[in-house]
């Protein structure tokens, strides 16, 4: 048997406490803050840093988002422009072929040669028409942005009605035979309207659509065409008209016109115009101030019977019978029987051998196919030169 109870509690050895027991907290050592020294800002709570994170992740997200919607629609600002710019290219030498293509300034030109025949007006005409076909052939090929389509239908109407404003005028100049200058013109007037309606349908219903179709796009810096055939209507108007068929007429020998009738130009008088002021040449010496300004004007009539064409007006000035000016020449593309014609000579370039001394004015009417009295186409005007004061 034990010699100890075992109720008998047992005694341990307690060793002094030198550390700090697990159960109690460890106190954080702070330093001590320096006298006057600034104070060290508290630390972020839990979790500020990563919502921080997270912030900037969706900014910068954002960011991206917003940059690539600004790519993509400058992309597609571009690629419309493109698409404008390039088809209003290709219109452009269209626009510019078919406004030469029998325009009144490429008329006027043919009306005014002096080699102008009914035959060859004609064949002019039809060739102008040829072109506005080859024209609209090239149109028809082009591929206009979607939002242009029904204005590039107009494109194609324009050139379709020159075409055939064209041929007709030519097929009527064919159809006229024996009808009168005034119904021929009557006729060609109103064939000539389909030319100015083609400029109509250009305007309107093209360019002006065309450019607020653009505008609507925020399409900045193309331009639509424009395309004008009829520049000045005087030269499809009826007296313009009339005046031509006579001397087509006249040309091609259509006319009465025969060498027993009575042909030739009569010289009606010369005059010097300075500065709004007349002064008529004379048989006895005439003064005439020199200016800038100084033009002579010789008028004279068809005398004869029948319309004349093509005819030759010459200005000459000499001094002791040595030209000092000219000869200048003039032609009159045409001029009715009975009618009277003026015409002027300017840009007077006198030499100073001109001044102080007699000078002599020649005028002279050309002869025109079977006149035979010629001793009135002509006339010599002694004048003395003086600078205008």
């Amino acid at each position: 048997m034990s010699t100890y109870d075992d109720e008998t509690p047992l005694e341990f050895f307690e060793e002094p406490e030198t550390l700090e027991s697990p159960e109690r907290q460890r106190r954080r050592m702070r330093p001590q803050r320096r006298p006057g020294g600034p104070r060290r800002p508290a630390p972020p709570p839990p979790g500020a840093v990563a919502l921080a994170r997270l912030a900037g992740f969706v900014a910068l997200a954002i960011a991206v988002v917003v940059g690539l919607v600004f790519w993509v629609g400058s992309c597609q600002g571009k690629s419309t422009y493109d698409q404008y710019k390039s088809y209003m290219g290709k219109v452009l030498p269209i626009a510019q072929s078919s406004a030469s293509a029998g325009g009144t300034a490429a008329l006027a030109r043919e009306l005014n040669s002096t080699k102008l025949t009914l035959t060859g007006l004609q064949a002019k005409l039809e060739e102008w028409s040829r072109q506005q076909q080859q024209d609209y052939d090239e149109a028809l090929g082009l591929v206009p942005p979607a939002p242009l389509q029904t204005a590039h239908q107009q494109v194609l109407a324009t050139l379709q009605l020159r075409a055939i404003g064209l041929t007709d005028l030519a097929d009527k100049l064919a159809e006229a035979g024996s009808k009168s200058p005034s119904k021929v013109a009557e006729i060609l007037v109103k064939q000539a309207k389909i030319l100015s309606a083609s400029d109509l349908v250009w305007a309107e219903l093209f360019k002006q659509p065309a450019t607020q179709t653009m505008k609507r796009a925020g399409v900045v810096g193309v331009i639509a065409p424009p395309s004008k055939l009829v520049t000045n209507p005087v030269v499809i108007s009826f007296r313009s008209f009339k005046v031509v068929y006579r001397r087509l007429r006249a040309s091609s020998g259509s006319t009465t016109s025969n060498v027993h009738g009575v042909h030739g130009s009569e010289l009606l008088g010369t005059s010097a115009v300075v500065g709004g002021t007349t002064v008529p040449l004379k048989s006895s010496p005439t003064t005439v101030d020199v200016a800038a300004n100084l033009v002579f004007n010789v008028s004279f009539e068809n005398g004869g019977n029948f319309d004349q064409t093509n005819v030759p007006v010459t200005l000459t000035i000499t001094v002791f019978k040595n030209t000092v000016f000219g000869p200048k020449k003039q032609i009159v593309r045409f001029i009715g029987k009975k009618e009277t014609k003026t015409v002027t000579f300017g840009n007077l370039q006198l030499p100073t051998r001109a001044f102080g001394a007699r000078a002599v004015v020649n005028v002279d009417i050309g002869k025109v196919p079977g006149e035979t009295t010629l001793d009135n186409n002509r006339a010599s005007y002694p004048v003395f030169f003086s600078l205008s004061h």
